[in-house]
């Protein structure tokens, strides 16, 4: 079966919008159980009154446009920045249920949103065929065109119509964003985090463009795009942004930020690693496809840094044949996989990871937040970099948390 073939094959219609009346919010009070799906009930309430609207505005539009973003929001996910958002006012000593903490649900969930747009738009400009398993949101449209019988080409309109659904998740996540009620003392902090991350959003995607198309850009270089482009929006602003909606104060806060600026890089490269490595059945994406697209991740630049310098020409060459190759087979991907191994960079991006995860880990232990908050960015930090808790040193940050 070919990949077109397989990807055709996703596109299943689905029914994870609850009707506006439905009643399926999840209170706040239930966030500190499980946050993921307190998010997704406030979530599928919300945009269910969304496709309402546009079904008044226009049949085709709802249909063809803000349904396919309202499912693929609601389509999977691991709500890593909307639950860093929720511990970070939990830590900052917000409240677990009442008004205030349906507003900071609120704002949690709106970075879900915000997330789609960058995840619609990233898969534009990758040409990324899949995304959580499923079709991609431009592959989507394209094959609505060719089932409608439309004229011209169908890649052209898939791409336009993601870039527009693209558009749409990022109004939606402003108008969330917007209803959900700060208190004037925290509004001017907050907004001012949210209107950061917008901006390293796209200086961090630009930067990205600009990388890729550089003949061998530094290992440092990457690091830097990593930051801007997933680090911060993924764990910094959104933890930062919960914490500062409960009016954290400012040592506590810079510590936060501070854990979380590790734990972001490390998540992003464990997502080098996954990339190349990782299996299809967990990432949700064809295995080795950062390679095909020739990423200059950090893991790939060190790559061909090292083989550069300890002069392991073979590695080298290896490397830089199948890096950009979107006809790449399992056996040169295997190859790939071998040369990167051999020069120490799988290794030495896997001890980064684990030295970040601690930087993190102590930079918690610091910022002493209450209960139940410490264990549970702890925790957190764990999920982010999928690395295994130090039973011992999770416990001693959660007892100091405590005082």
């Amino acid at each position: 079966m070919t990949l077109s073939s397989r990807i055709e094959d996703h596109m299943r219609p689905t029914s994870l919008l609850a009707p506006p009346e439905s009643g399926c919010g999840v209170p706040a009070a239930q966030a500190d159980t499980d946050t993921a799906r307190a998010v997704e009930a406030l979530l599928a309430s919300w945009l269910g009154q969304r496709l309402a609207e546009a079904g008044t505005l226009d049949r085709l539009f709802c249909d063809e446009v803000a349904r396919p973003v309202a499912e693929f929001v609601l389509r999977g996910g691991k709500r890593l920045r909307a639950r860093f958002a929720w511990w970070g006012w939990r830590a900052a000593g917000g409240p677990a249920e009442g008004d205030e903490a349906e507003t900071a649900l609120k704002v949690a969930a709106s970075l879900e949103l915000l997330q789609a747009l960058a995840l619609i738009h990233d898969d534009v400009m990758d040409r990324s065929e899949l995304r959580r398993g499923e079709a991609a949101v431009h592959v989507g449209f394209a094959a609505r065109h060719r089932g409608a019988g439309l004229t011209g080409s169908a890649e052209d309109f898939g791409l336009g119509g993601a870039l527009l659904a693209g558009d749409l998740a990022l109004v939606w996540a402003e108008e969330m964003f917007a209803e959900a009620h700060h208190p004037e003392a925290t509004a001017a902090n907050v907004r001012s985090l949210w209107r950061a991350m917008r901006t390293e959003m796209v200086a961090g995607q630009y930067l990205d463009l600009r990388t890729q198309a550089a003949a061998e850009p530094s290992p440092e270089r990457a690091l830097r795009v990593a930051a801007l482009k997933s680090a911060a929006y993924t764990v910094e602003r959104p933890l930062g942004i919960g914490a500062a909606l409960g009016s954290a104060p400012a040592a506590l806060l810079r510590r936060l930020e501070a854990a979380a600026r590790t734990a972001g890089l490390a998540f992003q490269l464990r997502d080098d690693l996954d990339g190349v490595f990782g299996d299809p059945a967990d990432t949700g994406k064809p295995s080795g496809e950062d390679v095909r697209e020739g990423k200059h991740t950090y893991l790939a630049t060190l790559a061909l840094q090292r083989a550069r310098q300890s002069g392991d020409e073979e590695a080298r060459d290896t490397m830089c044949r199948a890096l950009g190759d979107p006809c790449l087979t399992p056996a040169g991907l295997d190859d790939f996989r071998a040369a990167v191994a051999r020069v120490g960079a799988r290794a030495a991006v896997e001890e980064r990871i684990g030295t970040l995860v601690r930087q993190s880990m102590a930079d918690l232990s610091r910022a002493h937040a209450p209960e139940p908050a410490a264990q549970r960015l702890a925790e957190l930090v764990h999920a982010a970099a999928r690395t295994a808790p130090d039973p011992v040193a999770t416990s001693a940050s959660a007892n100091r948390g405590e005082r």
